[in-house]
């Protein structure tokens, strides 16, 4: 308690800390939005004007980072006609007609949400949406935002018919005379998301605010945006930021990933550069850039060393999309980390992954270390000599530990199409922790729920936090413990921000980032933590959520 001036702002008083993994009895006390005091008894800290919350046995955690999040595009689909509460057809159509109903200003019925496995392969067609909706075109993207639903008028608005070729970077479901369906695979998705109607400046607003309050409700209290600038029809978000920054509405700490546009190359390195010093002016951090390797394996699109296979288990010749050819991506990582860049890389399959490994061994070779947070993102499949490499390479795996279970995503829509060896090296968390690799966690939300005592979950169970105690877990071997997983969250994300001085732990001097949960997490009961609430958001030492 020396060196404190005054009584404190806020006492957290009467519950159980994390300190060093374990818990103890403890209160905290905080000025001036920084933790000034943790210990057994300090009420002699409080004065008049002092917030003083009882705590009454709740548990005191680090509040939660995530290190892979699109809270403008969520906050948009969130205002928008919003499908991630349902799983069926119907209760998407309900909602959808209820929303073009609410809503018959809007020339588009434009939102998403809709999950892969509520059509069967994966796959919706126009022919419902058409039903309901046959003359206003419908533009729905789904959670992974690699594929969107769309109806005959959309098609018929963008000249989309059986002699339209699909894009180089993407795929147009067809039928067996080649006429297309109403579903539309990654690049090919611009071929009508670039028709609809772009959000005004308000709605980018509203959007980031929706956001921040959903993601401070699940204890979330900074992030790095993934997609920061004109891609996948998304608008450049920097104005928004900038603005909510200088207004103080921004109460989340953010460093923003600058989306680099595969269909050009190193020109783009000077606006980017523009970029990052135009945020820096206002406060924040734009010196990641975002690169977007290859697809996902529930569309086959995910870059695999293997052939995928067909639903007969026969080998194809598919082995999914490099966005970027290897030797490209070699020089543009170089390039970005000779300026300050740190690379921010969507790898998904076993492909993917070792050409971005490769990618930045050629920049440390070229420019020595440089202590850039280099990271690739999702490593749903890594090749088991790619693994150590992490660790060697000083790269870190940004993971989505919500993704690393037997759901139908994984079980029927990936694993029956992938190469035995692959099958085996699904979400390898244990691994990559084994042999001395970074993780940082978080959720690549609107794709998938943000809560991160969920992704806790099932990192440490390796089943959906809807499935039953005794179901079969996926690669369990691959399991995290509860404190290996909660860094992930707090630790390894504010080191891969660069805030790991600041913020991520509950010491003397470091922000007073904390979270309440009404459940003991390190019960021997690992499956606790999808029960776990929160009731108390603290960011900076201001509270920004309180569970009603």
């Amino acid at each position: 308690m020396s060196g404190l001036t005054g009584p404190v702002d806020l006492l957290l008083r009467g519950g159980r800390v994390l300190l060093a993994g374990r818990w103890e009895d403890a209160s905290v006390a905080v000025q001036d939005g920084r933790i000034a005091a943790i210990g057994a008894d300090l009420a002699a800290l409080a004065g008049p004007d002092t917030v003083v919350e009882e705590l009454d046995g709740r548990w005191v955690l680090p509040a939660f980072h995530d290190s892979h999040v699109h809270p403008i595009q969520a906050g948009l689909e969130m205002n928008q006609c919003d499908l991630t509460a349902m799983s069926t057809l119907e209760g998407y159509l309900d909602a959808i007609g209820s929303y073009a109903a609410a809503h018959p200003d809007r020339t588009w019925v434009s939102g998403g949400g809709w999950s892969m496995d509520s059509f069967p392969g994966g796959v919706p067609t126009a022919e419902p949406l058409d039903r309901i909706l046959p003359d206003r075109p419908v533009f729905l993207p789904n959670r992974d935002h690699h594929s969107a639903w769309v109806n005959s008028r959309a098609l018929e608005l963008a000249g989309i018919d059986a002699r339209t070729p699909d894009p180089a970077d993407g795929r147009i479901e067809r039928d067996a005379l080649g006429n297309p369906t109403g579903a539309l695979h990654e690049g090919a998705m611009a071929l009508v998301g670039s028709l609809v109607p772009a959000p005004t400046t308000r709605d980018l607003t509203e959007a980031l605010l929706t956001a921040q309050r959903h993601l401070h409700s699940v204890g979330i209290v900074g992030w790095q945006d993934a997609l920061v600038g004109e891609g996948l029809g998304m608008p450049d978000s920097l104005p928004t930021y900038i603005t909510a920054q200088t207004s103080g509405v921004l109460t989340a700490k953010v460093v923003l990933a600058q989306w680099w546009d595969r269909g050009r190359g190193l020109e783009q390195l000077p606006e980017l550069l523009e970029r990052r010093a135009l945020a820096a002016s206002a406060g924040l951090d734009a010196a990641s850039v975002k690169i977007m390797q290859d697809g996902v394996c529930e569309t086959h699109t995910a870059a695999m060393l293997s052939p995928y296979l067909d639903s007969l288990g026969r080998l194809t010749d598919n082995r999914g999309l490099s966005f970027i050819p290897a030797d490209a991506l070699a020089s543009y990582v170089a390039a970005l980390d000779a300026n300050g860049f740190q690379a921010h890389i969507h790898a998904l399959g076993d492909r993917a992954v070792r050409d971005s490994l490769d990618a930045i061994e050629h920049a440390r070779t070229l420019n020595g270390a440089t202590g850039l947070r280099h990271h690739l993102a999702h490593v749903q499949v890594v090749e088991r000599s790619d693994v150590p490499r992490f660790a060697a390479l000083d790269v870190t795996a940004n993971i989505q530990p919500l993704w690393a279970c037997l759901d139908e995503a994984v079980e029927v829509l990936t694993l029956p199409f992938l190469a035995p060896d692959a099958r085996e090296q699904q979400y390898v968390f244990g691994s990559l922790l084994r042999t001395g690799a970074r993780i940082a966690c978080g959720s690549d939300w609107p794709v998938s729920d943000p809560a991160p005592l969920l992704g806790m979950h099932v990192a440490v169970n390796r089943r959906s936090p809807d499935q039953p105690p005794d179901a079969a877990p996926l690669l369990p071997d691959e399991a995290l413990t509860v404190l290996q997983a909660l860094a992930g969250y707090t630790t390894g994300t504010a080191y891969l921000n660069r805030l790991e001085g600041s913020t991520g732990r509950i010491e003397t001097g470091y922000a007073a980032d904390l979270v309440v949960v009404d459940q003991d997490i390190l019960d021997e009961d690992t499956t606790v933590l999808a029960r776990t609430q929160v009731t108390n958001t603290y960011a900076d030492g201001r509270e920004v959520y309180r569970k009603p």
